[in-house]
């Protein structure tokens, strides 16, 4: 697949992704709207099928949608290093196009908002107990268990150029929609569960340099880095041990 279709189809389905994942928070957290105060299996369920809905939409690429599958990938000899810049662009692209599509839609309701300094949890992350080193291994962790299932599940094969082909045409990505909605549920707690780096960073440089929402409070860059750097990480664990593991067979 050439640069730009892989650029074009992971942007698409990032958009879509980020456009319906902050879209069900916003639903929750903002008032005068249907789903105000819907409750966290609200957004995690919301979550899991934005997942499925971009997953399907960005098939032709493989349906990476996050930079730690990316790098997982990679580093597993399932995706070529030459493609991954260009899996990178359409992912941080497509996650700031879905944001601010997601403040367009409830652009009425982040106007009548009565605590606007309190809109940056509808698109990125935070952690209910601040603490750097604990904070990052709640996102490694929760990463390593999406991107190790990838590469392990029993259904998983590699097509070419790296994309993946989980070979069960009962689920197909709605598997993948299940582990991100047990991660949310069972892990998701600490810190919100990013578990991708676009997921959490796309969205905040939106909220800081582009939505004009009045009295909203900065984008928390001290902690920005931790939903970045954790994922990368839980990806990269998870391809070794998957890399271990086919070792020993």
């Amino acid at each position: 697949m050439s640069a730009g279709a892989i650029i074009v189809w992971e942007l698409l389905g990032t958009a879509a992704l980020i456009l319906l994942g902050n879209g069900v928070v916003a639903n929750h957290v903002l008032r005068k709207t249907n789903g105000n105060n819907g409750g966290m299996l609200f957004i995690n369920f919301g979550w899991a099928f934005a997942v499925f809905t971009g997953a399907s939409i960005a098939a032709p690429s493989g349906a990476h949608l996050n930079p730690a599958v990316t790098l997982g990938l990679a580093i597993a000899d399932k995706t070529p290093w030459a493609d991954v810049p260009f899996y990178f662009i359409g992912q941080f692209a497509g996650a700031i196009i879905g944001a601010m599509l997601c403040w367009a839609t409830y652009k009425l309701q982040f106007d009548d908002h009565p605590e606007p300094e309190n809109t940056l949890g509808i698109f990125s992350t935070g952690p209910q107990i601040p603490n750097t080193a604990w904070n990052l291994v709640t996102e490694i962790i929760g990463t390593f268990v999406l991107v190790v299932w990838i590469l392990l599940s029993p259904t998983y094969a590699a097509g070419d150029g790296g994309t993946p082909n989980f070979g069960n045409s009962a689920l197909g990505y709605a598997g993948v929609s299940f582990v991100v909605l047990v991660i949310g549920t069972s892990l998701g707690g600490p810190t919100g569960y990013a578990i991708n780096p676009a997921r959490d960073l796309g969205p905040r440089i939106a909220y800081a340099f582009l939505m004009p929402i009045r009295n909203k409070a900065n984008a928390n860059w001290g902690y920005s880095w931790i939903p970045v750097v954790g994922p990368l990480v839980g990806g990269a664990l998870a391809a070794l041990v998957y890399l271990a593991v086919h070792n020993l067979t």
